[in-house]
């Protein structure tokens, strides 16, 4: 198997940069409880990566809770508020960002998170360290970005945003989701 060049780098922030997925399950378990329900790891799994819209279809059809879609996106925004701004940066990925803005390889963001989502999570603690991303693709805010994981969609929308428009198979992907693969 041969190695293709690789000349831009994207990451996912939610589990991988941040420490958010476990925000989102306290978060989804705090409303899931309110209804006498659970929300599960084979649930979770389900979920990494989609897009808000599809998060909220997904849980409240699998649990049959009594409320709509937008209504579960209504509470989790609630949680969000209290939870995001105290998330905290993983382990290493500080130090692996650093390095690859002062080598200079170009760096994007490609998270499925809205923007709305990623300013709670970023502007309270890290707005240094997301400043390093020149270019940032927020999925469930970016009307270019159809359907969220596991379809590529994030990953070329981010791909096509860096200036010299490299070909998809020449960025490296950063991704902890099952569904982002």
């Amino acid at each position: 198997m041969g190695f293709k060049n690789v000349t831009h780098v994207l990451f996912d922030m939610d589990g991988l940069i941040l420490n958010t997925e476990d925000l989102y399950t306290i978060a989804y378990q705090n409303i899931t409880t309110r209804y006498g329900k659970e929300y599960t790891f084979d649930l979770k799994i389900r979920l990494m990566g989609a897009q808000s819209h599809e998060t909220s279809q997904i849980i409240v059809d699998a649990l049959q809770l009594p409320i709509t879609p937008q209504e579960f996106i209504e509470e989790s925004k609630k949680q969000f508020e209290i939870l995001f701004p105290n998330s905290q940066v993983l382990p290493g990925a500080k130090r692996l960002i650093e390095h690859l803005h002062k080598n200079n390889i170009p760096i994007g963001l490609a998270t499925s998170s809205s923007k709305e989502s990623y300013e709670l999570k970023t502007s309270k603690n890290h707005q240094k360290l997301f400043s390093l991303f020149p270019y940032k693709t927020m999925g469930s805010s970016d009307p270019a970005v159809k359907r969220g994981k596991p379809h590529p969609d994030i990953f070329l929308v981010a791909a096509a945003k860096f200036p010299d428009k490299p070909n998809p198979e020449q960025c490296l992907v950063f991704e902890d989701a099952i569904n982002g693969r």
